[in-house]
Order: C-alpha cells, then sequence, then structure tokens
C-alpha cells in the first residue's frame, strides 16, 4: 500500500513541477551560427514561449561539426527542462551517414517535443554571373570542370550540392562551413561562385539583389518564391528539404513535455505566427512528440539514402 502511495506523490509532486514549470530561464540551444535559418526560427519560437510561459527563453549558438557540438551538449544535459535544442536534419538525422563517430544518439538521447515545419534550399550565385537559369548554370559548369567552387554550411547544403554534381554531372569544388551566413559573404565577395541558401536568407537575398536564385531544392516549386524553378525541372528525382524541431535531453517528464507541446500548438495556430515563419522561408508543419519520435527514425534512414545517392563519404 505505501509503495502505491509513494507512487501516487510521485506523480503529484511531478504533475505540480510541470504545472510550475519553468520558474527560471530556459537555454535554447541553436547549432548554427546567428542569422542561420535555425537562428531565425529559435528567436520567433523563444519569444513564443517566453510570451506564453513568463521565463525568458535565452537562444544560444553552439556552432561547429554541422551541429553535432550543441547536439553532443543537449545530450548530456540534464532532463530537467532547462535545456532545449531547436534542431534540424542536419543533427538529428543526416550526422549518423555524415560521420563515422559521433558523441551522441539522435534518437536514444533526446526527447522529441514539437516540429514546427519545413523549407527548403535555393541555389544561388552572384547577380553578375554568366547563367541566367538552371539549365545554362549546367551547361556552365561543364564547360570549366573543377573552376567553380560551391560552399556549404549545413547537411541539407551539403548534400543539396552533392546532388547537384551527382545529377548534372558536374565537377564543383565544395568549400565546408560552419554555417550558411559565411557562405553567402563569400559568394557575394566572389571567393565561392555558387551556394545553396534556406530559403530565410535566400529570399532575403534574393529581394535584396545581392544574390540571384536559380533554382529550388522542393519537388515542386516554393509558394514563397514561385518565380524560381525547382531543380526537378531539369535534373529529375532532385529533391531535398529540411525541417525545424524542438528537442530536450532523453528522460524528460511527460508532464513537461506535454506542457511544452501544448503551448507551441497554441502559438503554431496563430495566423500571425504563420505569417513569421513564411518570412524566415519556413511552412508551419507540425507533428506531436511521438509523431515527431517516429518521423526522426525515418528521416535517419531517409538521408542515408540521401548522403549515399549524393556519394559522400563520411568524415
Amino acid at each position: 500500500m505505501s509503495r502505491l502511495l509513494l507512487a501516487f506523490a510521485l506523480a503529484a509532486a511531478l504533475a505540480a513541477q510541470a504545472q510550475n514549470y519553468p520558474t527560471r530561464p530556459v537555454k535554447l540551444i541553436v547549432p548554427f551560427p546567428a542569422g542561420s535559418a535555425t537562428d531565425q526560427v529559435a528567436r520567433v519560437v523563444g519569444a513564443e514561449l517566453q510570451q506564453a510561459l513568463g521565463q525568458p527563453f535565452v537562444v544560444e549558438n553552439k556552432a561547429g561539426a554541422q551541429g553535432a557540438i550543441a547536439a553532443t551538449e543537449v545530450a548530456k544535459s540534464a532532463p530537467d527542462g532547462y535545456t532545449l535544442m531547436l534542431t534540424t536534419n542536419t543533427p538529428q538525422a543526416a550526422n549518423v551517414s555524415l560521420f563515422k563517430k559521433l558523441n551522441y544518439d539522435p534518437v536514444k538521447d533526446f526527447t522529441p517535443i514539437t516540429r514546427y515545419g519545413t523549407t527548403s534550399f535555393m541555389l544561388m550565385v552572384r547577380p553578375d554571373f554568366p547563367a541566367k537559369d538552371l539549365k545554362s548554370f549546367i551547361a556552365e559548369a561543364r564547360l570549366k570542370p573543377g573552376k567553380l567552387s560551391g560552399g556549404y554550411g549545413s547537411s541539407g547544403s551539403q548534400v543539396s550540392l552533392a546532388m547537384l554534381k551527382q545529377l548534372g554531372k558536374l565537377d564543383i569544388v565544395e568549400v565546408p562551413y560552419k554555417g550558411i551566413p559565411q557562405t553567402i559573404t563569400d559568394t557575394m565577395g566572389g571567393s565561392l561562385q555558387l551556394t545553396f541558401v534556406d530559403l530565410a536568407n535566400a529570399l532575403a537575398q534574393q529581394k535584396g539583389g545581392k544574390l540571384r536564385g536559380l533554382a529550388v531544392t522542393s519537388a515542386k516549386r516554393s509558394s514563397l518564391a514561385p518565380e524560381v524553378p525547382a531543380m526537378a525541372e531539369e535534373l529529375a528525382g532532385y529533391e531535398i528539404i529540411a525541417w525545424f524541431a524542438l528537442m530536450a535531453p532523453a528522460k524528460l517528464p511527460e508532464a513537461i513535455v506535454q506542457r511544452l507541446h501544448e503551448t507551441n500548438m497554441k502559438a503554431l495556430a496563430k495566423p500571425e505566427l504563420k505569417d513569421k515563419f513564411a518570412l524566415v522561408g519556413t511552412d508551419v508543419a507540425p507533428l506531436a512528440p511521438a509523431e515527431l519520435g517516429k518521423f526522426i527514425e525515418a528521416e535517419v534512414a531517409h538521408w542515408a539514402k540521401l548522403v549515399k545517392l549524393a556519394g559522400i563519404q563520411p568524415e
């Protein structure tokens, strides 16, 4: 009988803890640099959570190793709800196939909370690049084997570039970066000739006339940039989609998971949040904790196929 009472007392204590959560600031770790799409989504989401839950959600950027540095730190943190990660398909799915060894397990070491949305990438060049569309870009690249340099700063941009080379039969030098914002700077400066940019940053560059978009990586044109063709219009079978989700260390109490997820769902239902997501190139596409967990397992397998198809060797 006393065991039963103890179990009830424990359950009641956990429920009360979750009801009062959070009682102090929460760290929202972002595995990419300031200005990246993930960072922009994190700041939109962090402001919503802060307003709803009454405590600061402090964004901390921990870039490097395709998000593996941040993911390792979060995986080893206490599962108390005060260290969360605004993650993507890079640390949570693709890294399994991009690295020979990871210091974390993207499935076992995390508690899924909410998927927020999906996005894609845009192939971008300087406005003075000779090719004005994807077809002429491919022709230009074939005339200059090994002469063009392309930068990438995430698994999505890395696989996008490798897939372009593979399906287009192109010889382009690949240059790794800690994040996409730096590839934009170097493409504008001329040390890179091309880069794949997340839609959040691509739309701003396209609008400002600093870079020109040649194609998007989604299977069809994006409603956010309908004038830019899909890569698949020229290269059949080409499709790369990225996503954003909130994760916590493994074994986060269920009551805190539910409190965070319900708060997220209320925020995602707001029309103004949909508009803010559109400004950062993201379509709202929520998933609940259990669905997100299954989705990530499927994504690990999906990105393994993409990485193999792109001909990338793990580091």
